[in-house]
């Protein structure tokens, strides 16, 4: 296998998980994509300005190629959080643009340089990494995230899957939906004694 074969193997998966998280936002409000569904706050859009600005270090900063995007506050680039979450000002689809922006700039990167050039990562004790190790990990981040969305979206309306075709969910209606509920939860009930 050549090196261009497993670049292209790696950026199917990247290109996966990107396409998964806008897939999360397809259709939504305003108010729903931004509006936070857990304790900690996370919400659609937030997801995706996160993705943004991490491909942007990542695929950017770590080698010497910089692409405008918000900062991250893990590399201290920002308020605690605030890559996460889109201000009221921000507009989505500014944010959506920029997303798919940085995937140009990233697969650039991926393409330019080989997967032994080392990057610099700006945080910790400024990592060195190849960038095959460093598309690994935005692919294991990115997937992390695109679950995330697709967790958070089941709960803005319920619409679930991985794709838009072929969306890896059995084709099941709601009454059976109600009922495999109830024997998860029966099962929980169970197992932890308080059936």
């Amino acid at each position: 296998m050549t090196e261009s074969d497993v670049k292209a193997d790696l950026r199917l998966y990247l290109q996966d998980a990107r396409d998964a998280l806008l897939l999360k936002l397809e259709g939504l409000s305003e108010y729903d994509m931004r509006r936070p569904l857990t304790p900690t706050g996370t919400n659609l859009l937030g997801l995706v300005k996160h993705m943004t600005s991490a491909e942007a270090v990542y695929f950017g900063d770590a080698f010497g190629r910089p692409f405008a995007a918000p900062g991250l506050w893990i590399a201290g680039a920002a308020e605690a959080n605030s890559d996460f979450w889109a201000r009221a000002d921000e507009s989505s689809a500014e944010l959506l643009g920029r997303y798919r922006d940085v995937w140009i700039h990233s697969d650039a990167t991926i393409a330019e340089l080989p997967l032994d050039a080392v990057g610099t990562v700006p945080w910790g004790d400024r990592l060195q990494l190849p960038l095959r190790r460093i598309l690994i990990h935005v692919i294991t981040e990115s997937q992390r995230h695109a679950g995330q969305a697709d967790i958070v979206r089941e709960l803005v309306d319920g619409v679930v899957g991985q794709r838009a075709v072929d969306d890896c969910m059995p084709e099941r209606d709601g009454t059976w939906w109600r009922d495999h509920l109830g024997r998860v939860e029966q099962a929980a009930r169970e197992a932890s004694g308080d059936s």
